[in-house]
């Protein structure tokens, strides 16, 4: 299957108020200095600091006073429009500089990797995102300053999430080795359960996170911090995500913590178990090597079709052609481009195939630009999604992916049983899931538990 159909797994579920990063509340940190060491296990002084000032140092790069204070803002903004109660400025201030601190940390060790991304990148997927919401990039720009983020402030901010997504590959999924008998007792195990695993269910989690070799006392205080959370969860006016965005240690907390559908399978042992029987809208503390996890359960659901590969699924033979947008050609001109090709091939002036020989940039090019069959989840959101919307034979728009532009032609739907070879292939994708989080959440403890940490915060 070609590289340009596989399904993308980003950190890019963010909205624009997720962004929105204001610097108008500096005077919340000089309120707040008293409480900035206490959650990063150093001391503190008494006393007010020049808002200027260094708040800490993590691996000899400085986090500032001014950086805090502007994560501090965005959070309030966030709790603010969301209507939620904000927690102590204590609080708030401790749990942002533990997430800046990790932040760094990962920032660190990507660019000891040599992970980066270019300008040239980061457009084509600002372009993807503006896409993905409807918009072209001038569009999008405007409603983003509308929204008062500048463009800037949002491609950093894509920047990072984008070197977070290259380095959670490399050091983590890239070492996940899943096994033929692995992969034998999965799909032994969905035999014998299959009612189970056609079972969808939408879990979010907020993450009280405990450092290795913590102290007896060390992890009662980070669980009665969990508590704490557990109780303004089970209010009835909460906001998950809006509390998850400013108490989780969980990487994806600034996006709510929410892993999105998924079968059972594709989610840790430890979270299924915690979550069995609950009711929907139910919150539960769970405890693993890496902390406190707060569990909401948000839905549960049949999966029809894609779930369980042993029944038979709905399927799609379709073929495409792609655009690239990057280099010399921008936005604008590919999607020129396309669109001058879609209608020679509308216009009967030349066979879909013969047009994906000539002008496709993808591997499949050489066939035509033939897919085979397509099985859902098999392609990035928005493929899939004009996949979907065309009957057999109907030549759709332009479609806007993270690998460009593409033409597709659906040219067969059937209702079949998956191949063993495709049966495997997603076992071993539904195994790989299944372990990367933990994988990743126990990498993050590591990566921060190893450096080196001062908390500076002088008397004036």
């Amino acid at each position: 299957m070609t590289a340009c159909i596989h399904k993308a797994r980003s950190f890019l579920t963010r909205g624009v108020q997720g962004f929105a990063l204001a610097f108008t509340a500096l005077s919340l940190v000089s309120a707040a200095v008293p409480a900035l060491g206490q959650g990063v296990g150093a001391p503190t002084r008494a006393g007010a600091v020049d808002i200027d000032g260094i708040v800490a140092v993590v691996n000899a790069e400085a986090i500032t006073r001014a950086e805090v204070a502007a994560r501090i803002d965005a959070v309030r903004r966030q709790l603010e429009a969301r209507r939620v109660e904000m927690p102590s400025i204590d609080v708030l201030a401790t749990q942002v500089l533990d997430r800046m601190i990790l932040d760094l940390v990962q920032s660190q060790r990507a660019r000891e990797l040599g992970i980066r991304i270019d300008d040239v990148q980061l457009g084509r997927v600002f372009a993807s995102v503006a896409a993905e919401r409807g918009f072209s990039p001038e569009a999008f720009r405007a409603r983003l300053e509308a929204e008062g983020v500048s463009r800037r402030q949002f491609l950093d901010q894509l920047r990072s999430d984008l070197i977070q997504s290259r380095l959670r590959e490399r050091e983590v999924e890239a070492r996940i080795q899943i096994s033929e008998s692995d992969i034998d007792a999965f799909i032994a195990e969905r035999e014998r359960s299959q009612a189970q695993d056609a079972v969808q269910i939408n879990l979010s989690q907020i993450l009280v996170r405990v450092a290795e070799g913590a102290s007896a006392e060390e992890i009662q205080r980070r669980r009665a911090r969990a508590e704490e959370v557990l109780a303004l969860l089970r209010r009835p006016e909460a906001d998950f995500a809006a509390l998850a965005a400013a108490y989780s240690d969980a990487g994806d907390a600034m996006s709510g913590g929410n892993f999105g559908w998924r079968t059972v399978d594709r989610l840790p042992q430890l979270f299924i178990d915690a979550v069995r029987g609950q009711a929907v809208g139910a919150v539960v503390l769970a405890r693993s090597p890496n902390g406190f996890h707060l569990l909401k359960v948000n839905g549960r659901r049949s999966e029809q079709g894609g779930a369980d590969l042993s029944a038979p699924v709905n399927q799609t033979r379709a073929r495409h052609l792609l655009l690239r947008v990057g280099g010399e050609v921008g936005e604008t001109q590919a999607m020129q481009r396309i669109a001058e090709i879609r209608e020679l091939i509308a216009g009967g002036r030349i066979e879909f195939a013969a047009a994906a020989k000539a002008y496709s940039e993808d591997a499949t090019a050489g066939r035509g630009g033939d897919l085979d069959w397509i099985l859902p989840g098999d392609t990035v959101p928005e493929f899939e999604r004009a996949l979907n919307a065309l009957q057999p034979g109907e030549l759709s728009r332009p479609v806007r992916t993270p690998f460009g532009f593409h033409l597709i032609e659906v040219t067969e739907r059937r209702v079949a049983l998956a191949s063993p070879d495709r049966i495997r292939a997603a076992a071993r994708q539904a195994l790989r899931e299944q372990r990367i989080d933990e994988a990743w959440q126990d990498w993050l403890r590591q990566l921060r538990d190893r450096a080196y940490v001062e908390i500076r915060l002088d008397e004036r």
